[in-house]
């Protein structure tokens, strides 16, 4: 029923005009209160702000799921990627029935495993709606009137490369107009180390990991149940990927690429905290047959506006050497600001400017403690002759609600998903209250120009999106003790400085069984990490937490007992000795093995 897929104080107001509010209250007996929401059909143009002429509403407000990826069919008709779907299935379909612009029905369907809440790819293409999760991408087929697929779900591709694939493996889809799509195969690691994300550990050369990873795989529509061997690998040197399109103007393959991370946590004698909050680039890149993006051996600085050599192999922040052979992005953007999706917009409702221009979804960046996180808007990119003009632009912002985003969970809302509706629309996915935007121009098209667009530039000196003063902006609290010190080096990249987590990948700490419980447990997994998904405070994440063994017993215990007294958490501390013994007891347990 379509009132068990929206929370509490949501109700568009088509249903409030027919008097049934008060029988949605009672049906939605698991709802929150209405002041935990915002009411976005109560704010102008759904809280966001636009450039002059623009409008948006929204479609729907607290989907139960959240979303993360969408499309949108030539009816109308929303299909959304669920962030956290449930036994009903990973997908919901969206309808407008009234034509007021917000959906009055919605169904849930699309039964298919699901791994944790990083589940990519939702597309239409030639009369299939396909989507993905970690490991597998399935098609539906889309049947004339209905709001539901065929329940016939087809595998095209099933990755099997094992559990070294635990990151970047997100599966986006792009096909291209010879029927072939397209499927990128993340990095299984940060920078190719071993062991893993290991401060001042060198990174393998050559990287094995290149073999089978970090790269874009062209695949055959017309086949199914494929593998990795089965298709045909277009680009390397990509560590991951969310955001990947075809650009029907050129007919070529666009993605925007996520950056390394951990410059300063692996190399604190080379880096700054400003710089690492900074950089790498996260990079917009076009992928033709053959290219190299120079992972894991280079990164994009995009204040340099060149390829440097990474620290695990002998670089420092200048030094270019082999990295002059590799590919350059077309824009990089600043560092962390994880962009999620791109769409080359095709329709004539916007301004001719944005015609053949690529919108790109930033959803927000994790890990730039002790500077404020950014990005948290969609940028739009001018395109002329098949070639970005001039740079980014801001195009929608105040999502997140704040300018100063401390955590991660400061943040609102967070911009994923992009689609274009049959009418030249562009709708906006937000992963954490289920929220999707619909954007429309209504002004003059004739009178569009630089004076239309002077509102925006503005949100480019905002603290969440220009470049941070690197002593005024930085926000660290001064650490009380050794045991702060080691946590804001070592996890509040992860777990944030309030310790609550990203929300997606890393989990919160405050609380968390793991953190209060068995003393054994939380030392070994401090000293071990973990690379498959955990349950916590009854959520999935599937962020890898890499080992901490190089740190002493006394680090160890130190960091330990902070997260375990901080926090809202009250619990015993933990002794050098006890961490002596567990780390004495894995050693020798690997030693048997």
């Amino acid at each position: 029923m379509y009132f068990k897929h929206i929370k509490c104080g949501q109700l568009p107001l088509s249903l409030i005009n027919y008097g049934l509010c008060s029988l949605f209250l009672f049906l939605c007996t698991a709802c929150a209160k209405e002041s935990e929401f915002i009411r976005l059909d109560l704010e102008k143009n759904g809280g966001l702000e636009l450039p002059e002429g623009f409008e948006a509403i929204a479609v729907v407000n607290g989907l139960v799921g959240n979303a993360r990826h969408l499309a949108v069919r030539d009816n109308g008709d929303i299909y959304v990627k669920l962030r956290l779907p449930d036994d009903k299935g990973g997908n919901a379909v969206l309808r407008d029935r009234d034509g007021d612009g917000r959906a009055d029905k919605i169904k849930v369907f699309g039964q298919y495993p699901v791994h944790g809440k990083y589940g990519t790819g939702m597309r239409i293409h030639q009369g299939y709606l396909y989507f993905s999760n970690q490991t597998t991408v399935y098609r539906q087929k889309l049947r004339p009137g209905k709001m539901l697929p065929e329940e016939k779900m087809e595998v095209l591709l099933h990755d099997d490369l094992g559990k070294a694939r635990r990151e970047h493996i997100a599966k986006p889809i792009a096909f291209d107009d010879a029927g072939h799509f397209f499927i990128p195969f993340g990095a299984p690691s940060n920078a190719c180390q071993e062991p893993k994300r290991t401060p001042l550990a060198s990174g393998q050369d050559p990287c094995p990991q290149l073999e089978n990873f970090a790269g874009v795989w062209r695949f055959d529509l017309d086949k199914l149940d494929q593998r990795q061997a089965d298709g045909v690998q277009v680009a390397s040197g990509i560590r991951s990927l969310v955001g990947l399109t075809w650009n029907p103007e050129d007919q070529e393959l666009y993605a925007v690429i996520h950056g390394r991370d951990d410059l300063l946590r692996l190399f604190p004698d080379r880096y700054s905290p400003w710089q690492s909050a900074l950089l790498p680039s996260e990079e917009f890149v076009r992928i033709t047959q053959g290219s190299n993006y120079g992972w894991p051996y280079c990164y994009y600085d995009q204040m340099l506006q060149q390829k440097v050599l990474s620290p695990e192999y002998g670089g420092d922040g200048e030094i270019v050497g082999r990295c002059s052979t590799f590919h350059k992005p077309l824009i990089g953007f600043p560092g962390h600001w994880a962009p999620n999706d791109i769409h080359f917009y095709q329709g004539d409702q916007f301004p001719e400017r944005y015609r053949n221009g690529a919108f790109v979804a930033f959803h927000g960046s994790t890990n730039r403690t002790p500077y404020p996180q950014s990005g948290y808007f969609v940028g739009f990119i001018p395109f002329k002759d098949g070639n970005p003009i001039g740079t980014w632009e801001v195009f929608a912002d105040g999502f997140a609600r704040v300018d100063t985003i401390i955590n991660v969970t400061d943040a609102i809302f967070r911009p994923m998903g992009l689609a274009e509706g049959p009418d030249g629309s562009l709708y906006i996915s937000d992963t954490e209250q289920g929220a999707i935007w619909r954007v429309q121009y209504t002004g003059e098209k004739d009178e569009f120009g630089e004076a239309a667009l002077a509102k925006m530039l503005v949100n480019k000196d905002k603290l969440h999106i220009r470049t941070p003063d690197e002593i005024h902006d930085r926000m660290e609290q001064p650490a009380e003790g050794r045991g702060a010190l080691t946590y804001n080096t070592f996890c509040a990249t992860c777990h944030q400085s309030n310790g609550k987590g990203d929300g997606t990948r890393f989990p919160p700490l405050d609380g968390a069984e793991w953190v209060l419980g068995d003393k054994t447990r939380l030392i070994q997994l401090t000293l071990q990490g973990i690379t498959e998904p955990i349950e916590v405070k009854g959520q999935m994440y599937t962020g890898v937490m890499p080992q901490h063994a190089f740190l002493t017993d006394k680090e160890v215990a130190d960091v330990l007992t902070f997260i375990r007294t901080n926090f809202g958490n009250q619990a015993s501390p933990i002794t050098d000795a006890e961490v002596a013994t567990v780390r004495k007891n894995l050693a020798a347990t690997s030693t048997t093995d």
